[in-house]
């Protein structure tokens, strides 16, 4: 009840539970989104692998076979993934937990923490180009 799935989004073999948004430009692969889940645009819920084997998932140092050659994420309830980011295969969101726009994300995110990149901007002066060609 109530979901969203917007303009451009794709969900494959998916469960939305109720109030989850996919509102556009997404990719919703062999995923389970938690009540009142989000999507910020673009983002991509991928569901293989590269290499053809199982999805493993791993958690406290072990690696477990899903079984499944596709496979994609669990998102927790109230779970917010951002603009453009991508959870790779296997993927698991705690409850309340959020991806800041951007991130490639693999493993688990336990509940009510933040996934974000530190990389550090390199700023250049910006120098008019040559006319002299």
């Amino acid at each position: 009840d109530g979901c969203l799935i917007g303009n451009a989004s794709e969900v494959k073999h998916s469960i939305l539970n109720s109030n989850a948004q996919v509102p556009h430009f997404n990719y919703v692969g062999d995923s389970i989104l938690g009540h009142k889940a989000h999507l910020g645009a673009g983002a991509i819920l991928s569901n293989i692998k590269l290499a053809p084997e199982n999805v493993w998932v791993e958690m406290d140092g072990q690696h477990f076979d899903t079984g499944l050659r596709k496979f994609g994420a669990l998102l927790g309830d109230q779970a917010d993934v951002g603009c453009n980011a991508v959870l790779n295969p296997g993927s698991i969101i705690g409850k309340s937990a959020l991806v800041y726009p951007n991130v490639c994300w693999r493993g688990i995110l336990p509940d009510n923490m933040i996934a974000k990149n530190r990389s550090p901007l390199d700023v250049a002066v910006r120098r008019p180009r040559s006319t002299d060609n």
